[in-house]
């Protein structure tokens, strides 16, 4: 069961961190055209992702939280039993 939920937590960590990296870029390309309409991206047009980046950033914290949890149960768990 601990190994579960290590496992979510890493997952957790991992679409978090992806989601941050798709957020960063979409920032990034503030001032540069939009693909299909060729109008240049705003700084309005980045609000969505300053948040996006936001909500993602707290996902990783609280997936290192789940991480760091299972660890010291683990450990708890490993004290108890030797």
């Amino acid at each position: 069961m601990i190994s579960s939920v290590l496992q979510s937590g890493v997952q957790g960590v991992k679409q978090n961190l992806q989601g941050m990296e798709k957020a960063a870029t979409e920032i990034a390309k503030v001032g540069q055209p939009v693909e299909e309409s060729g109008e240049l991206r705003t700084v309005d047009d980045a609000v969505e992702s300053i948040v996006d980046l936001k909500l993602y950033e707290n996902g990783v914290k609280a997936s290192a939280k789940v991480i760091k949890t299972a660890d010291e149960t683990l450990g708890t768990l490993l004290d108890i039993k030797a």
